[in-house]
């Protein structure tokens, strides 16, 4: 990517957190290579306090003036990230690196680069907008970066929303100081391109030069939408990816298995859904080995997995929908988006439920006795916090208010959305230790029940390379979902609807509780209503049975392809290497060999890791990038 960015003429690219996902190491490897300029300023060596990468870049501009003469402006960038990746890949920075709170960054550099001569300053921070309060390290510090004396211009990232709308309906135009019309944030032009590349955001800015000093008379910006349907593209550009790309494409076409029914993602957030059960008997499959033979192995295990792709954001092709048959790398891929690592976490059934009620947060307060359709969906909360926890069975109750909000601040301490909560068929006991798997986000954030595990364990293997070897040992999948969590049914007379892609009613055969409405006025979706019904919903008890499930030598993590859903029960397997055990307040890696050693030798069922340099297309995906040519519109005025 960064060559292709090198042809394009970018001047600059700052680091986003999944840069970091691969290590320092492989990180460093690429910045080395690039030919253009990376700059972050608020990453540091934890051992000497230096910056890490060079913190900006002056860049000369030369423009004739109305006046037929040369003129040089001096463009200073700067580049910053949240403070969470020390959380997010703290197994990759723990005591080599550092992170400044990005605001504090931003006011400590522009001085720095005023005195090294820029006369406009813009900063490429790759963090969301946010809101208009501010708190020291907030994941996204956007609103108050573009309120910085001496800051010119920000471009934004990361929450991949859209700004501005140029209509005054931006989710940012309720706070004061934001011009949604014009893009101005603060008095300042402020762009957020979307995602995956599908908005070009552009600044229109204009300078005076007076007395040897450049002023900026006005300022506005936009974002304009990229033709994602055109099949035309640059030659050049085609020609110099050619190797890389086709060696990327030859890997993910790698086939790992089979599919008996098409996998999606269309109703994963309104009922139990294949999409995520498949993730959720991986990771299962995976931690079973590395917690048998060690101190734990008797204990509870329980997975937990969220739905990635549910059409967030307001875009209709956001969805998993890989069709029966053959899966490829680019399946799971698609299946699982993130760069995530597995992780274990020791919890208590008390910290589950609170697990729980923050995922719940998920879902509208439903009144029973309406008789006016009810949206289902709370298009705020995010959907890959979403988390679906297996080995248990709950029930959610929607008549409650949610005990969470958003952030996992409690907003209702009375509150109960989760019920029935039971392992192995009898109610949950809120003082048993349990494991979960999960991924290191997760692990390592601020979740509630979450925060407070005993112990956290990250143990080296990407959850989609687990999906990947799952499928490699079972060949064939079932993708059925065990129905472990529904409503409570005192919501059964209600009008619940939900919003998914209209190509969802491709897939409404079989789905007794989910009926088409009709369009939706957001393009490309239409609107659904769910018919909560009672249910049963217990799970077997499974210990005596496990034993017998045991294909190729290796106990199963597979529920689908049983009649019924069944409990979770861990059970001794081969021996593998102990794993590592851990404080509250630590975070390790377990050793790759350790992770090695208990998966299969055989070359047949063996595939490169999906974060191994063999694997991995030397590429700096998800960079904050401003092309800065043609922005600035200049007039010479006279002295007086």
């Amino acid at each position: 990517m960064y060559k292709a960015f090198e042809m394009l003429g970018y001047d600059a690219e700052t680091l986003g957190n999944h840069e970091f996902n691969y290590g320092l190491e492989f990180l460093d490897r690429m910045v080395k290579a690039a030919k253009i300029n990376i700059i972050n300023a608020n990453v540091r060596n934890a051992q000497t306090g230096d910056y890490y990468y060079n913190p900006y870049k002056i860049v000369n501009k030369t423009f004739t003036d109305t006046d037929g003469k040369q003129v040089t402006l001096k463009i200073g960038i700067t580049g910053v990230l949240p403070t969470q990746i020390l959380v997010w890949d703290k197994a990759n920075l723990e005591g080599k690196g550092t992170v400044d709170d990005p605001m504090e960054a931003v006011k400590a550099i522009v001085p720095k680069m005023k005195a090294a001569g820029a006369d406009y300053i813009l900063v490429a921070a790759h963090s969301g907008i946010g809101d208009n309060e501010y708190t020291k390290n907030e994941e996204n510090e956007g609103y108050q970066i573009a309120g910085i004396e001496g800051v010119d211009a920000v471009a934004t990232g990361h929450s991949h929303a859209d700004f501005p709308n140029g209509d005054g309906t931006s989710f940012y135009a309720k706070y004061p100081g934001v011009d949604d019309v014009n893009g101005l944030i603060n008095g300042k032009p402020v762009v957020m391109a979307g995602k995956f590349g599908d908005h070009l955001g552009i600044m229109d800015v204009k300078l005076t030069y007076t007395d040897g000093k450049w002023k900026v008379v006005n300022s506005k910006a936009k974002l304009e939408k990229i033709d994602t349907k055109s099949d035309v593209a640059d030659k050049d550009l085609i020609d110099m990816a050619a190797h890389d790309h086709n060696g990327t494409i030859n890997y993910v076409r790698k086939e790992v298995g089979e599919t008996t029914a098409p996998i999606t993602s269309y109703f994963a957030q309104v009922q139990d859904d294949p999409s995520i059960q498949i993730v959720n008997n991986a990771q299962l499959w995976y931690a079973k080995k590395q917690v048998a033979g060690t101190a734990d192995e008797n204990l509870p295990l329980l997975s937990a997995a969220a739905p990635f792709k549910a059409g967030t954001r307001g875009d209709a092709t956001y969805y998993t929908d890989i069709p029966a048959g053959p899966l490829a790398i680019k399946n799971v891929a698609d299946l699982y988006l993130y760069d995530n690592v597995t992780a274990l976490l020791k919890v208590t059934g008390a910290q589950i439920k609170e697990w729980l009620e923050m995922s719940a947060g998920q879902f509208n307060q439903i009144d029973p006795n309406s008789k006016e359709p009810q949206q289902l969906i709370n298009s705020s909360y995010r959907s890959y916090n979403y988390d679906v926890i297996d080995g248990l069975t709950y029930k959610f109750d929607l008549t409650q208010p949610n005990k969470y909000d958003r952030e996992g601040k409690l907003v209702n301490p009375d509150a109960s959305r989760v019920r029935d909560l039971a392992y192995q068929g009898k109610p949950i006991d809120l003082n048993q230790t349990f494991l979960v798997v999960t991924n290191n986000y997760r692990a390592t954030g601020n979740f509630p029940g979450v925060k407070d595990a005993a112990e956290k364990r990250l143990l080296n293997l990407e959850n989609r390379q687990a999906i990947i070897d799952y499928i490699v040992s079972e060949k064939t999948i079932n993708p059925t979902a065990d129905g472990n969590w529904s409503f409570v049914p005192n919501i059964t007379n209600a009008d619940i609807r939900f919003a998914s892609s209209d190509n969802a009613r491709a897939h409404l055969a079989g789905q007794d509780a989910i009926s088409y409405v009709g369009p939706s006025t957001q393009a490309g979706f239409a609107e659904y209503r769910l018919i909560v019904k009672e249910k049963t919903n217990q799970v077997e008890d499974t210990t005596n049975k496990e034993s017998e499930k045991s294909p190729k030598g290796v106990e199963t993590a597979d529920q689908t392809k049983r009649e019924t859903p069944k409990a979770t029960v861990v059970a001794s397997m081969a021996k593998s290497a102990p794993a590592i055990q851990l404080s509250n307040a630590q975070v390790v890696i377990l050793p790759q060999a350790q992770v090695q050693e208990t998966q299969g030798s055989s070359s047949d069922k063996t595939l490169p890791n999906t974060g191994s340099d063999e694997s991995v297309s030397v590429t700096l995906a998800g960079l904050v990038l401003m092309t800065l040519a043609g922005f600035f519109g200049i007039k010479k005025h006279e002295k007086n």
